[in-house]
């Protein structure tokens, strides 16, 4: 038999470079499936929640509806006695009367929280008296709360585009109520197997032949990076079978897989037929152990490989080659670790008694190692789970573990192990397009919303990337600046105006409404930007609701929107969003605080060049409703 000896064998980069720009990789188009298909699909699209979740504030637990403030130094020894309301608060029913001082209104879990109401007493510790309930223990504003839209509001980016949905993310679709997805559709990969001496399982066995394991190899890589399939047989060593088969390949198929038949030998036909193609084989053998016979081809602009015949070099070949364009084609990213070790950022407080499980996010510090910030949402949230990157299991015997104690985090998930950026701080609408930005060109992104307060501090420990802030100076009447020290750099972002929110029907100005000691407001969250306007506003005053602290500005205009609250305090296009009137107070510098260890890393140097003047970002911002610093 003749054999040739290969022409020129390349190394590994240059034969992927030589192959890759010749063939189009990209992600297949979108299609829309019903929510019950998606499972395991691509998200072609970010998915934005058209409702609040929850959609109204509710309680977590069976008891009683009360203001916080009633029940503060109650005690088995000196209980607080509050009047019962005159309904009690089933499911699925909208309450009928306020919460008055001194009252309460029975409550059942998942049950709407009535307006004047800031938190739930438990059944467990209380006792009824006649009409009356006696209150054995304090409770704190929000405690056993879950208020509307501080899990998902409406407007929010809650699922970005390149997300593989596990059952965490359909969970978030089915909350918001979405029935159909756009996901990137499949890629089609024809599989041909070849090679007189191959048969398949289940057909007659003897000397000399070997059952065909490539074309259940490959069928199967392919489907666990996200593709469909087509195995279309094993091949004698036949050219004309086999260019008919190849015909129909290409026909059908996003990319054509063949296996054997790539060595020099008169019988190996798969190199001969391929080479005929246009512009057919780019690169036939690479200096790899095992592999070195693969040929890399196309058809067009269409990828063609054929690996080699032994099932070790044809796994591996795939694998080094074919894997890549294939997640990228399917919209995947790659793979991750199942445990690792990492530096718990929180001291936590769990429940002695109990196994929990603390869902963690993990973020990688200046020393290298990753640190686990707990998922602080509570045991109601969806997000909290899709989000996270895996979980601690904290002991039963163990009530408090101290922040800086190492522990082991299991992996959620075959996501990559650490993010490409890392962004803790303070959240904004207009974040969400960044990040969106980031996410189509292929970064991995986690968001943490922890206020700008903690966004400083999680950037001096050097454990974000970037930290979004908009902290004004008392003193100087600067924004964020005056807040730099040590080894930080300020990136500037841009400008969005904050206000007072109220409904339509509402006519009266700023002044005239802070005056008016009926109306009940809802705050922020201490630490946060906007808490600090609001603390600066309000003085010495304290109106009813100034205890009701939700964590973002989404779930401020539910609570107006739904008459829970009468004002507020947000930005403009939240309030646009959700058609409140919106009177403006000051325009405030959001900008971007990062460590200077982290600023020359590939996903920062990215973000930061999406913030440019004039780039296309620039404009996208502003016709949201956020300005360029110099419009203040």
């Amino acid at each position: 038999m003749k054999q040739q000896q290969f022409l020129e064998v390349l190394d590994r980069d240059e034969a992927e470079q030589r192959w890759r720009q010749a063939i189009r990789v990209a992600a297949i188009p979108p299609e829309d499936v019903p929510l019950e298909e998606a499972l395991g699909r691509i998200l072609a699209e970010d998915v934005r929640a058209e409702v609040d979740v929850p959609g109204f504030d509710r309680s977590n637990m069976d008891g009683f509806a009360v203001r916080a403030r009633d029940t503060f130094g109650a005690s088995e020894e000196e209980p607080r006695r509050l009047h019962l309301n005159g309904e009690t608060i089933p499911t699925g029913v909208a309450p009928q009367l306020e919460v008055e001082e001194g009252t309460a209104t029975p409550i059942a879990t998942g049950g709407m929280l009535p307006r004047g109401a800031d938190a739930v007493v438990p059944v467990e510790h209380t006792d009824l008296d006649g009409d009356d309930v006696i209150v054995r223990r304090p409770r704190v504003p929000g405690g056993a709360v879950a208020f509307a839209g501080t899990d998902m509001g409406m407007g929010e980016t809650v699922l970005f585009a390149g997300t593989r949905l596990t059952s965490r993310e359909t969970g978030v679709l089915a909350a918001i109520g979405r029935q159909q997805i756009a996901v990137v559709g499949r890629p089609r990969v024809a599989i041909l197997s070849t090679g007189d001496e191959i048969v398949q399982p289940g057909e007659a066995m003897r000397p000399g032949l070997v059952f065909d394991s490539n074309g259940r190899i490959l069928a199967d890589a392919v489907r666990e990076l996200g593709g469909e399939p087509h195995f279309l047989g094993a091949f004698r060593d036949d050219e004309k079978a086999l260019r008919v088969a190849v015909a129909e390949a290409l026909a059908s198929s996003d990319l054509v897989l063949l296996s054997g038949g790539t060595s020099k030998g008169e019988g190996d036909l798969n190199a001969q037929v391929i080479a005929d193609l246009s512009p057919g084989i780019l690169v036939h053998g690479v200096a790899l152990k095992p592999g070195k016979p693969i040929c890399l081809a196309a058809s067009g602009d269409k990828p063609v490989v054929i690996l080699p015949g032994f099932p070790t070099s044809a796994v591996f070949t795939f694998h080094e080659f074919v894997a890549p364009v294939l997640r990228e084609m399917a919209g995947m990213a790659r793979q991750s670790q199942e445990t690792l070790t990492a530096r718990l950022a929180l001291r936590v407080q769990s429940e002695r008694g109990r196994l929990e499980y603390l869902l963690v996010g993990l973020v990688p510090g200046l020393d290298g190692n990753p640190a686990a910030y707990p998922m602080g949402k509570g045991s109601g949230s969806v997000t909290a789970f899709s989000r996270a990157d895996g979980f601690v299991r904290i002991g039963r015997n163990t009530e408090i573990v101290e922040a800086d104690s190492a522990v082991e985090v299991t992996r959620i998930g075959r996501e990559p192990s650490l993010a490409d950026l890392v962004v803790i701080g303070s959240h904004c609408s207009g974040l969400d397009l960044l990040a969106s930005e980031l996410s189509a060109a292929g970064f991995k992104i986690k968001l943490m919303a922890v206020g700008s307060l903690g966004g400083l501090e999680a950037a001096r420990r050097g454990e974000c990337d970037v930290a979004p802030i908009h902290l004004l100076d008392p003193q100087s009447g600067v924004y964020n600046t005056p807040m730099l020290d040590g080894e930080l750099e300020l990136l500037p972002g841009y400008t969005r105006m904050q206000g007072v929110v109220t409904r339509l029907e509402e006519t009266r100005d700023i002044e005239t409404l802070l005056g008016d000691g009926a109306l009940r407001m809802v705050n922020r969250n201490r630490g946060s930007g906007t808490r600090v306007l609001i603390d600066g506003l309000l003085g010495e005053k304290r109106p009813p609701g100034h205890a009701y602290e939700p964590r973002s500005h989404y779930a401020v205009a539910a609570a107006v929107a739904q008459k829970r609250a009468d004002w507020g305090v947000t930005i403009a296009p939240i309030a646009d969003q959700a058609g409140l009137r919106f009177q403006p107070l000051q325009a405030e510098h959001y900008d971007f605080i990062v460590p200077s260890a982290r600023a020359r890393r590939p996903a920062v140097m990215a973000f930061r060049k999406l913030l440019e003047p004039g780039s296309v970002l620039r404009a996208r911002l502003a016709e949201a409703g956020f300005g360029a610093l110099d419009d203040d």
